[in-house]
């Protein structure tokens, strides 16, 4: 098949990169290296005590590594006093907010996405330094905070389906209402897929479904949108694709070599899901602050039985 024979309205990107853009990526560069040196953190501690945490408490003195890999052993203590400073900086998140001068110091967006990471990778360093064994105090504190960072998830899940603006501040159904009229104006300029193949990715629920949801149905319905989207997405692609573009594309779920065909599906999900958004706003900002009363205090608990742990770590003399 040939290349789309339409004049695209939505391909805007500039030939230089604004420096909004350049910090952006700059931004995803750093987050890229964290995930990469976290995975090979991982990776190394899963080799190495491979025949250590496997042991029976009974059996790890026997083995070689127990100096190395216990709690309080050489790599052990470090790993614990790694996980007490992601932790740190962690809870300088929230900070944000009430510290003006650190509160100028990068994006809200790129001070979360790091905030998301530690909230994953401190759990896991914490678990190696407990060599998967969690007992007394020190294993009530784990297991609120995998409480802790199973609602992190959850909160960044809410928080990223309430539209914000480039500065983090939250956009009202008015200017909702005008993004979404502006991309309906250059999906009327498209004649790359009908209209009514489009249909299926704008079905949302009706207000008065949405307000007769639970919390949890409320978030199961955008999930589910969210896993149907690409699999939407990919019929769109079947309908113009043929022949070997479509093994190509794995069926459509891949993007194709037809530029024009792959900014109109870009743009379609991007509208697809604030339209989504839409719906289901004033429902995401109650449920959102709720997130807040519930998460906070499972965070001060495990803020204070980490103190409570090093304390009783310093008085044992394991330091």
């Amino acid at each position: 098949m040939g290349s789309i024979g339409i004049t695209s309205p939505f391909n805007t990107s500039p030939a230089n990169p604004s420096p909004a853009a350049q910090g952006a990526r700059g931004h995803k560069f750093r987050l890229a290296l964290a995930w990469l040196a976290a995975l090979c953190l991982t990776a190394a501690l899963t080799v190495y005590g491979a025949t250590y945490y496997p042991l029976g408490l009974e059996d790890r003195p026997l083995s070689p590594l127990h100096p190395m890999l216990r709690p309080s052993g050489v790599i052990g203590l470090k790993l614990g006093m790694l996980g007490v400073a992601m932790f740190l900086v962690i809870f300088i998140y929230p900070l944000r907010k009430r510290w003006r001068w650190l509160g100028s110091i990068g994006k809200t967006t790129q001070w979360l996405d790091f905030h998301v990471l530690l909230g994953i990778v401190a759990p896991v360093v914490v678990t190696f330094h407990a060599s998967f064994k969690f007992q007394g105090l020190a294993g009530i504190a784990y297991w609120i905070m995998l409480v802790v960072a199973l609602s992190g998830f959850i909160g960044r899940y809410i928080y990223a389906k309430i539209p914000h603006s480039l500065h983090a501040a939250e956009l009202d159904m008015g200017e909702l209402q005008a993004q979404a009229q502006a991309m309906s104006v250059e999906l009327t300029q498209q004649s790359v897929i009908p209209a009514d193949a489009l249909a299926p990715l704008f079905s949302v629920p009706t207000p008065a479904r949405v307000r007769a949801m639970s919390l949890m149905g409320l978030l199961w319905t955008m999930f589910r949108s969210d896993l149907a989207r690409p699999w939407l997405a990919a019929g769109l692609r079947r309908r113009i694709l043929h022949g070997g573009q479509l093994w190509f594309t794995c069926g459509g779920l891949l993007r194709s070599n037809q530029p024009e065909l792959e900014e109109v599906i870009a743009a379609v999900r991007r509208q697809s899901s604030l339209a989504t958004k839409m719906a289901f706003l004033e429902r995401l900002r109650k449920a959102f602050h709720l997130w807040h009363v519930i998460h906070r205090p499972f965070s001060i608990s495990f803020a204070i039985l980490v103190l409570v742990h090093i304390g009783v770590v310093v008085t044992m003399g394991y330091f």
